[in-house]
């Protein structure tokens, strides 16, 4: 047994032998719900990753036990009385990209936040609670001070994920990302047609420099995720890319819903529950990556996260619900990620439990 968290009116400990936590204290029934969604997802679910003196039961939340998921524990105890916290923080740190992407919506805009400016948003973003610190778009790997960044976030206070299409991976930076304290590398992959993902990135070569970069990243130590978004017409593709990812043998397999601007593209409520199967089945197995799906994830168990438990940070500053919202809340060259959190949940729009996407609705109403 490990004793995760104590305090005079809560105390946390982790089971290890069965893979459960319990909850004892005045405030135990404030995070049961969450204890309880967590614990039937370790019974019945395998882990990405299980290490001599922790284990992952997803790449998207702190490994148990750990002080960022104390931090989340007692982040739950304070969304229990009505305090909302963004666990997550996302941070986009560069327009630079050596992809070519349709979808991209960054690149061609001017200007991105300087160093001293990504750090003081991580400050603020750990001063509010977040556990969880993602930097991503255009490509990381293309800032020079990446490695600083990554080091810059306190390992007793947040993991830190970091997206990347892989282009510019070199084995000099995957040990870099290992020895700057990287928790998980998240690498995308849009099929296992590299025609497919070449024309989507819009750069020949680019699937090959994706799985040349996992293999890179597995050798380094690092724990990666293998993610690629779905839409209709790629439903019928989640076995091949989990057997990409088995081949591979990255720690989780990461299925997105896509955002589609097409009705051809669009996922269906039969679409949805093949997702739901499709990650309950390969999840009961004991071989294989672990999958993660948004569709259950952010839908059927904690329901959507934008302004509830997740902010997003842009290139430019400005402060969004997600990364696929467009409505900005404020600049943080301008205020503080506190104010402008505080003016997100003032707004009244992330109220409630919202099993669906509602970023879904932007290009079909």
């Amino acid at each position: 047994m490990t004793q995760l968290l104590k305090t005079a009116a809560l105390t946390v400990d982790f089971i290890e032998d069965h893979r459960r936590l319990e909850a004892k204290g005045a405030l135990a029934l404030m995070v049961q719900p969450m204890l309880k969604k967590i614990n039937e997802r370790l019974a019945d679910e395998k882990p990405a990753l299980v290490r001599e003196n922790d284990m992952v039961a997803t790449t998207w939340l702190p490994p148990i036990p750990s002080g960022p998921f104390r931090r989340l524990i007692l982040n739950e105890a304070k969304i229990a009385i009505g305090k909302s916290v963004p666990q997550t923080v996302s941070i986009e740190v560069t327009r630079q990209c050596g992809c070519k992407c349709d979808h991209c919506t960054i690149i061609e805009g001017q200007g991105e936040l300087q160093k001293e400016e990504i750090k003081r948003v991580i400050d603020e973003a750990l001063g509010l609670g977040a556990c969880i610190i993602t930097f991503t778009e255009g490509d990381p790997l293309l800032r020079e001070d990446i490695f600083e960044l990554v080091r810059y976030v306190d390992p007793e206070k947040a993991v830190v994920n970091l997206f990347t299409p892989g282009l510019e991976m070199t084995g000099e930076r995957a040990t870099a990302l290992k020895e700057a304290g990287l928790y998980n590398l998240l690498i995308g992959v849009y099929s296992t047609d590299p025609q497919v993902h070449d024309q989507i990135r819009g750069v020949e070569g680019a699937h090959q420099k994706a799985l040349d970069a996992i293999r890179m990243a597995l050798d380094a130590g690092l724990m990666v995720t293998m993610s690629a978004h779905i839409n209709s017409q790629r439903v019928g593709q989640m076995a091949e890319l989990y057997e990409l990812a088995r081949e591979l043998g990255v720690q989780e397999l990461s299925l997105w819903e896509a955002v589609s601007r097409s009705e051809e593209e669009r996922l269906t409520p039969i679409d949805r529950e093949k997702i739901l199967r499709f990650y309950k089945k390969m999840n009961a197995t004991s071989e294989g990556p672990r999958v993660f799906a948004s569709t259950y994830f952010e839908g059927e168990m904690m329901g959507c996260m934008a302004g509830r438990r997740w902010m997003h940070v842009g290139v430019d500053g400005n402060v969004r619900a997600c990364p696929y919202l467009g409505h900005s809340y404020g600049n943080v060259t301008q205020s503080s990620l506190d104010d402008i959190w505080k003016d997100i949940r003032r707004s009244g729009d992330f109220n409630g439990f919202d099993k669906e996407c509602p970023a879904q609705h932007l290009f079909n109403p």
